[in-house]
């Protein structure tokens, strides 16, 4: 007890880099990635193009080689990034092309029919999104999106590879300065606990929107 107490407070500070990664990643990316989805949707074809080429990019590379690329390959042509933000950017990219690959599958699910429905209403486009196509995009998406957040509590411990004190950061300094494994345990115990509360307040919201089937 006495030596998790010595430890605590670098594994408190590595928390803390963990969840603001999770965090402003979530903030930003869930936004972008409706309004790339609702790029992807548009009958404007160059626009199309580009977001796939984009969305293709980020899915079919590591988020590891990213965020080297990001750090350490871009100051090469002259675009210098702290670790931090360049921890912030890279993920961001990554994972607001994973939400818009979601929120266009949820978006392409809706019935033309609704749409139609809502030019007889005399709806316009933003009302029609606002008030018919977002909430029942929200309620098919939750699952892929809970998935997402997830993996993006586990990805947050890849920032270790530019030098981040994050939580996996703080586990393996401790256990090769003291030759034990009761920091690797700690940090596993940590991850589990933030994965139960995000697990938790995620079935909570799908419940929540649970009110048609």
């Amino acid at each position: 007890m006495h030596y998790v107490n010595e430890i605590l407070p670098s594994f408190v500070s590595g928390t803390g880099m963990t969840l603001s990664i999770f965090f402003w990643t979530i903030i930003v990316a869930i936004p972008l990635g409706i309004l790339v989805g609702l790029g992807m949707t548009t009958r404007f074809k160059p626009l199309t193009w580009l977001i796939n080429i984009y969305v293709w990019l980020m899915r079919g590379t590591p988020l590891l080689l990213q965020l080297i690329f990001v750090f350490y390959g871009l100051p090469i042509i002259g675009v210098v990034f702290q670790r931090y933000d360049a921890a912030l950017f890279a993920f961001i990219l990554n994972y607001t092309a994973y939400f818009a690959e979601i929120f266009r599958g949820g978006l392409q699910a809706i019935p033309v029919g609704q749409y139609e429905s809502a030019r007889v209403l005399r709806l316009t486009r933003w009302q029609t999104l606002r008030r018919i196509v977002i909430p029942q995009v929200v309620k098919i998406v939750l699952p892929s999106i809970g998935n997402e957040v997830i993996n993006l509590i586990k990805d947050s411990s890849l920032v270790y590879v530019i030098g981040l004190g994050d939580l996996l950061r703080a586990g393996n300094v401790a256990m090769s300065r003291d030759v034990t494994l009761v920091p690797l345990v700690l940090v596993g115990v940590i991850y589990l606990l933030l994965t139960a509360v995000c697990t938790i307040v995620l079935k909570r919201l799908e419940k929540h929107y649970s009110y048609w089937r």
